[in-house]
């Protein structure tokens, strides 16, 4: 689980939907230029589970600060990639503004999580290695989550396929599929496949990040393959398929939605 730890603290990110024949054309163009994700498992794509628990309060505040476009916002959710005990969930800050996304991380604990969403009171002992660095990130994770009083919300599934610079990842390239949702239940886990749900999602997102210069070679696939970038928020996505009142309160702003 070493990929899980590598994390950019501030980059551009760039969505597009597009079809599945469109991502194997571009998959089969940026590996001219990009390495498929070292960590990533040996498959015949390399995909692996992403699996976040979104934290929000009972009135949705950080979602609606999402659909009115609010430049100073933030998500915050708990990230896992798989059910093994012994490895750690990351608890994340991401924050936008314009098209800059910047991101906090601590790799905490799995028996800490419980007391952490009921207390918003974090110890050295909770981070799976004790940094300055990390415990800073859960400190701020939890006054966040304290000031709206936020509780989990809502499961976002889905796999990754990701390639990245060979020497950094700098530079990566991201297609996201099969998104489900699944109602948060207390416990912190990845829903069985009976408890999810999949959302309409019209293709493949397809994410561009970097952290300096948009790199040539991406403005030329741009061109080339015709991108139009979207908007396209999972977890709004994901509350809007589960949640009845919720989706009444999201529907006019699905397509005007910020990542």
């Amino acid at each position: 689980m070493a990929f899980a730890h590598r994390l950019q603290s501030s980059r551009f990110e760039l969505k597009y939907l597009i079809d599945e024949m469109k991502a194997r054309a571009i998959r089969d163009f940026a590996r001219s230029h990009l390495a498929p994700d070292k960590y990533a498992p040996a498959t015949a794509t390399g995909d692996y589970v992403v699996n976040s628990l979104y934290l929000d309060n009972h009135d949705l505040a950080l979602c609606r600060a999402t659909l009115t476009g609010q430049r100073n916002r933030f998500k915050l959710r708990i990230r896992l990639y798989d059910d093994n005990p012994a490895n750690p969930v990351f608890f994340e800050i991401k924050r936008r503004d314009a098209n800059v996304v910047l991101k906090r991380r601590a790799a905490v604990r799995r028996e800490a999580v419980d007391r952490l969403l009921r207390t918003y009171s974090p110890r050295r002992e909770d981070l799976m290695t004790y940094t300055p660095e990390g415990f800073g990130a859960l400190e701020r994770f939890c006054e966040l989550a304290a000031s709206i009083r936020a509780q989990g919300q809502t499961y976002v599934y889905y796999l990754r396929e990701a390639y990245e610079s060979s020497d950094s990842n700098a530079v990566r390239l991201t297609f996201d599929r099969h998104l489900q949702a699944a109602p948060f239940d207390g416990r912190l886990r990845i829903p069985a496949q009976r408890e999810r749900f999949a959302p309409r999602v019209p293709g493949v997102v397809l994410e561009l990040k970097f952290t300096n210069r948009f790199p040539k070679w991406m403005r030329q696939m741009v061109r080339i393959f015709d991108l139009d970038r979207c908007s396209f928020a999972k977890y709004v996505t994901c509350l809007q398929a589960l949640h009845s009142q919720a989706a009444a309160f999201l529907r006019p702003f699905s397509q005007g939605v910020k990542a």
